[in-house]
């Protein structure tokens, strides 16, 4: 377990002043953190900009860590929130009438804009995949469940899941293949669900 020996010394090292301490956590998890990111915005520079709001945001936030979670989870909450925050500010903004009136040295021109809004029925799929995939991994057996969402949700390494769950590296890969398999055969029984779902 020394990945997380090696995280609760830097946290308590954060949590006593040591920014070079947090530096380092920083350093250990920006990668992952932008993954992370980059799923949730799907777009390269706002996800940039979130993982600096995160990072700012554990600065400030380190001495409320309670270890009651891995670092990871908490730091992915941070994340999320700053995504939903970003969200939230944009969603906020005023918008511009269409019908608005601009003058200029060739006269009058009405605004055009090109949304930037996605589909609504994109956004009605998208919602019903993450459903229907969030209801296939509900329904896996526990080991399964908890190995599929260390390697895709946390994003671990095999190293890190070895050490997680107290198995051979050999071991987390041939029961991540097994769940993979087992997920995508529940995912194909579903399939037909999906499309009535989206079309109705």
């Amino acid at each position: 377990m020394q990945t997380v020996q090696d995280d609760t010394f830097l946290i308590d090292r954060g949590i006593a002043g040591d920014r070079d301490a947090i530096d380092a956590l920083i350093r250990k998890y920006q990668t992952r953190a932008y993954q992370y990111a980059y799923r949730l915005a799907k777009d390269s520079d706002e996800a940039a900009d979130v993982v600096a709001d995160s990072f700012v945001r554990v600065y400030r936030s380190i001495g409320g860590f309670k270890g009651q979670s891995s670092f990871s989870t908490w730091l992915y909450r941070i994340i999320t929130n700053c995504y939903l925050d970003r969200r939230k500010r944009q969603a906020a903004r005023p918008a511009s009438s269409i019908d608005e009136v601009i003058e200029t040295a060739d006269g009058e021109m009405r605004q055009q804009f090109v949304s930037d809004e996605e589909d609504a029925l994109n956004v009605c799929c998208r919602r019903k995949t993450a459903e229907t995939l969030t209801s296939a991994i509900a329904a896996l057996p526990e080991s399964y469940r908890t190995i599929v969402t260390l390697y895709h949700g946390d994003m671990l390494s095999y190293e890190e899941m070895s050490e997680r769950l107290g198995i051979p590296i050999g071991t987390v890969k041939s029961r991540l293949n097994r769940a993979r398999m087992a997920l995508a055969e529940k995912l194909a029984h579903r399939k037909e669900e999906l499309l009535i779902s989206v079309c109705s």
